[in-house]
């Protein structure tokens, strides 16, 4: 008989299923993402027949695909090996050879694709900036091209309208808002100011409102634009948190998912903002939600031991993947710590037993994101090694408004590390932690490889994976919309402001790194790009630090089942290793 696989790695192999899109004018034609193959690809679903079928295959995997409104047509952004240049192809519904779905329209970074009934409109930006075509079956012609990063949001029903976000004021973190019709007469502009974002989410219906996202409150929330007279409706919705919002499919009416503490709940909301009806809340957390024309929502819910699930509010699960379900994990608790910016909110899982435990801080990316209490393979491979899991919303973080995710603008790094350094010193006093381990991906790999350098007394080992090692070096390789969002973040570029960017760079302190560091580095990377990597690494190595690297040949990371089993294992043995754990199985 052959052994079971250990728990950790059956999650990594679980079949998992994203929330389905579907068509506008053919709802039974669904869109959803799948590693039932072992590598995340797009599938196609008819609901009449019950009919799934893997639409692309592709040795890196796919995931960015859109439905035309009829059904007929599946689009997909095609990259090389992971390094998100490329271009939009499209195939039959029901199957076919793929053929390139927007000619003329250069190859470049995704900045949107809104898929029309009689044309299309697709964003991409390059080093020179952002530009915005729309595709026609007779051809196709520039709508917009600024040096500025901007993204298309939506297109109106009838195919005249085009909303966009940009950045031309100067700052991509808080961006404004353009209506333009499809031959480039602008209809109206919004923008709420210095510091103040809005992001586009739709138009209604009939086209004569914008349904978009503000941050006057102080938070994130509902916005109703009027074009006709430019009116704008800011209802207050009674809901805790930042706040994401869609129309209903008859724009009636709103579904609202309110992030708060980590945690996500789903609600039908009124235009005025009243709460008709709370959807789901408790524990957990609701990761996307898509109302469907029958007047049901459907979802994706997880929480930290309950592993993803696809349901209605009717009641139903919707999808369910093929083959055994992920293992459970445990649950995480709630621990606020008194940080040097305010109260800094954390999540902790812990392994059987009495502690202290090693403690691996495992940081999040973005950093404009959050932690939460959603299921997630590595939190839990961590605690089946015997591992205390603690992660940190420092400030940056979304889900506790905008002032706290705006904090770090002018310090990047070395802010978030100090709510870390105040939550670790808890973990320390409290009796969780005996040892303590940072990782991180991305921003995470970035707040780690800083920490190592600049709080070496706290750390006794690193896992930093795709990071930015050297900031500069980062910011002269990186895609330019993550140059803008840098220039937004620090002030200016790092020859305007070379004194900021060294201070926050983990290049500057790596010959004060004293814990043994492995780097995990995609070699086709075009946001944290491999030569700012080598920089760091040979800088390391010069000063006798104990360094491992993994390489792998995909992007910012992998879309391939097992090629993500090694890279935990990796990061597992290289822990367990350190710190005298058993190893995994």
């Amino acid at each position: 008989m052959t052994p079971a696989e250990p728990a950790w790695v059956a999650r990594f192999r679980a079949a998992r299923v994203s929330l389905p899109d579907w068509a506008d004018d053919a709802p039974e034609r669904c869109l959803f993402a799948s590693n039932a193959t072992g590598t995340f690809e797009l599938y196609t679903w008819d609901r009449t027949t019950g009919q799934t079928r893997q639409a692309t295959s592709r040795a890196e995997g796919t995931t960015d695909g859109t439905l035309s409104p009829d059904g007929a047509w599946l689009w997909w952004f095609d990259d090389n090996a992971g390094d998100e240049l490329g271009v939009w192809r499209k195939q039959p519904f029901e199957g076919g050879e793929p053929v390139e779905a927007a000619p003329g329209v250069p190859v470049g970074y995704d900045a949107g694709c809104a898929v029309g009934r009689t044309l299309a409109v697709v964003a991409v930006s390059d080093d020179d900036g952002t530009s915005v075509h729309v595709v026609r079956p007779d051809g196709t012609n520039l709508l917009y091209a600024s040096e500025h990063d901007a993204d298309v949001t939506a297109l109106s029903k009838d195919d005249r309208l085009v909303l966009l976000e940009h950045s031309e004021h100067g700052d991509s973190r808080h961006r404004a808002l353009r209506v333009l019709t499809v031959d480039g007469e602008v209809v109206a502009d919004l923008w709420d100011g210095p510091g103040l974002g809005l992001h586009g989410v739709d138009f209604s219906p009939d086209g004569s409102t914008v349904l978009a996202l503000h941050e006057k409150g102080g938070r994130t929330e509902p916005l109703l634009w009027r074009l006709a007279d430019g009116a704008v409706e800011r209802p207050g919705v009674p809901l805790e948190g930042d706040l994401g919002a869609d129309f209903t499919v008859d724009g009636r009416e709103l579904v609202v998912v309110a992030e708060a503490r980590g945690r996500a709940s789903l609600h039908r909301v009124a235009l005025d903002g009243a709460v008709l009806e709370d959807l789901v809340g408790g524990e957990g957390t609701v990761t996307a939600a898509t109302p469907r024309p029958d007047g049901t929502v459907e979802y994706s819910w997880s929480s930290a031991a309950v592993p993803a699930v696809i349901r209605s509010t009717s009641g139903a699960v919707v999808l369910t993947p093929p083959g055994p379900a992920a293992p459970p994990s445990v649950p995480v608790e709630d621990v606020v710590v008194d940080g040097p910016g305010g109260p800094v909110h954390a999540l902790v899982a812990r392994p059987e037993g009495a502690g202290p435990f090693p403690t691996v801080f495992l940081v999040h990316g973005g950093p404009t994101w959050h932690d939460s209490d959603a299921f997630q393979a590595d939190r839990a491979a961590w605690v089946d090694l015997g591992c205390a899991v603690v992660q940190v919303n420092y400030r940056g973080s979304t889900g506790y408004g905008a002032a706290w995710r705006d904090a770090i603008e002018g310090r990047p790094g070395l802010t978030e590390l100090e709510d870390l350094a105040a939550v670790r010193e808890w973990a320390v006093s409290s009796g969780l932690a005996s040892t303590c381990v940072l990782t991180g991906g991305s921003w995470g790999g970035y707040l780690t490889l800083l920490g190592l350098g600049t709080q070496p007394g706290l750390w006794a080992a690193g896992v930093a994976a795709v990071p930015v090692a050297d900031y500069v070096a980062a910011y002269e390789d990186e895609m330019e919309p993550l140059r803008a969002f840098d220039r937004s973040l620090f002030g200016g570029s790092p020859t305007e402001l070379p004194e900021l960017y060294a201070r926050c760079s983990p290049l500057t302190y790596v010959d004060q790194v004293r814990a043994p560091v492995l780097v995990l580095a995609g070699a086709n990377d075009p946001r944290c790009p491999i030569r700012q990597i080598e920089n760091w690494l040979a800088a390391a190595a010069s000063h006798g630090t104990q360094v491992e690297v993994y390489r792998y040949d995909a992007g910012h990371g992998s879309l391939v089942v097992e090629e993500r089993i090694r890279q935990m294992r990796a990061e597992l043995s290289f822990v367990a290793r350190h710190l005298g754990l058993e190893p995994p199985a």
